[in-house]
């Protein structure tokens, strides 16, 4: 049986991104097309998302869209099918779809939000004539209000609200409810409201029919109190409801074999000319030109919950094993200037790039012998995927999608010929240092180091097991709602 579903976030890439959110609302179409769902990707109508619809098809006309009219508009967009909000009073503004020029968030996005959520119930239960769809997924607190606009709708239709990080709430004033247009019902524990404000990510849990997180082990790990960041009683109270479904990557996008910002391609049954790579990644970013230095890389924002405060104390421990270390990277300025410290005092063995550069980010992958990804908290992950798919092993810390995606390299797993990457477990900087030794080890015993690296090469990293959960996960959802 096909199925139609409307997708609403509030990025997608090639149009709008900020982070790992868009490539999964980007990824999803044309994987779930492989079974039987057809989707329909709901979207702002940014100025990069505008322009790319160019001529696109008017579907409606709404008079009022808090505050302002506003025209829903249709259009292939990469090989999808976008509907976009033209409402320029809201989405009509330059640079990130969150943050204002001056860096603080738009003063209305909750306003610009709750549209969002508005409209995805209004075409989902049969707003648009001739446009019918049995399932609407909302991506993250930003569509977080779509799952409440449904249950309160005349039509039922029922709703999957998937949790990309649950660290990003959306908690705007209870002064905000009345404008929702929500009934008053929904303003209570058992609704929206959440310890005093008005709660998207809370509605969207709260409400939709079904809860997914971006990986088996984030999803119960938000069912701790540790965790669960004032939501896992909810999430417990649910827990027959909540499931973990792990990303993936598209696999046509992140080929080592055709990328062009690699210097050279390779594969993973050729796989000698990405030592071409690890030397141009060393000359690019000023590091000494030894193929025999162990290459550490990271690819990321420079915070706290990544983890670089915990690379850069272990930095003696790398350097110790006669190791390379290679950082591109931007967020806090402490940790920007402790990179840019890290490197002036280690010439040729430190190398970094502040911002963020796509080439560089491609042939760290395809260069580095090692990606490290030592979060304290992460959902699921994108760059571990990445390394996988480009040869890199990943040292990962044991929580969330890491655990689920990297095999560790383990006496049993060894013995087995598995392994993919290194696990430390707690995330602590002493248990990263001994991390960073074991991997020092077996990198000295280059063809174990070499089998490892095959096997990550052979790992399945695209969507296509994770697009059969979601298929299922879909028409479940639709039978218990009819």
């Amino acid at each position: 049986m096909s199925l139609r579903v409307l997708s609403v976030a509030s990025e997608c890439v090639p149009l709008v991104k900020t982070g790992g959110l868009a490539d999964v609302v980007g990824a999803l179409p044309a994987a779930l097309a492989a079974e039987g769902v057809r989707v329909t990707t709901l979207l702002p109508g940014y100025p990069a998302v505008m322009a790319a619809m160019g001529n696109g098809r008017a579907l409606r006309r709404i008079d009022d869209l808090f505050g302002g009219p506003a025209r829903l508009q249709r259009g292939e967009v990469a090989g999808m099918d976008i509907i976009a909000i033209d409402a320029p009073h809201l989405f009509a503004r330059p640079g990130n779809p969150y943050l204002s020029p001056q860096g603080g968030e738009w003063a209305d996005n909750g306003v610009r939000f709750a549209a969002l959520g508005a409209v995805a119930a209004l075409v989902a239960t049969g707003g648009i004539r001739n446009l019918n769809f049995d399932l609407v997924h909302a991506h993250d607190w930003q569509a977080g209000l779509a799952p409440a606009y449904l249950r309160f709708a005349a039509k039922r239709v029922p709703s999957v609200f998937t949790v990309h990080n649950l660290a990003f709430q959306g908690k705007f004033p209870l002064a905000l409810f009345p404008l929702l247009g929500l009934p008053p019902q929904a303003l209570s524990v058992e609704g929206v409201e959440y310890f005093g404000t008005t709660g998207f990510l809370k509605a969207g849990l709260w409400y939709a029919d079904r809860i997914t997180t971006v990986s088996p082990t984030y999803a119960a790990e938000i069912r701790t109190p540790e965790m669960g960041m004032g939501l896992d009683g909810l999430l417990r109270g649910r827990a027959e409801s909540v499931s973990g479904i792990l990303n993936g990557i598209d696999e046509a996008a992140w080929d080592p074999s055709r990328d062009k910002l690699l210097p050279a391609n390779f594969s993973a049954t050729d796989v000698k000319p990405r030592a071409v790579n690890k030397a141009a990644l060393q000359r690019r970013l000023g590091l000494e030109e030894d193929p025999e230095a162990l290459l550490f890389g990271f690819v990321g924002r420079l915070t706290w919950q990544k983890g670089v405060d915990l690379i850069l104390g272990a930095l003696g421990t790398m350097l110790g094993q006669g190791a390379q270390l290679a950082i591109l990277g931007t967020g806090d300025a402490e940790l920007e200037h402790a990179a840019r410290g890290a490197a002036w005092a280690n010439p040729g063995r430190v190398g970094h790039e502040i911002g963020y550069d796509e080439a560089l980010a491609r042939q760290i992958y395809g260069g580095a012998d090692v990606v490290l990804v030592p979060s304290r908290f992460e959902p699921c992950g994108l760059a571990q995927l990445c390394a996988l798919r480009y040869g890199a092993l990943p040292l990962v810390a044991h929580v969330g999608g890491l655990s689920d995606s990297v095999i560790d390299a383990n006496e049993m797993a060894l013995a087995e010929g598995q392994g993919t990457g290194v696990h430390f477990s707690p995330v602590s900087q002493e248990m990263l240092q001994a991390a960073v030794l074991r991997m020092a080890a077996l990198w000295r015993d280059r063809p174990l180091f070499q089998k490892l690296q095959a096997n990550a090469l052979r790992c399945d990293v695209s969507w296509r097991r994770s697009a059969s959960r979601y298929a299922a996960l879909y028409r479940d959802a639709i039978s218990h709602a009819a």
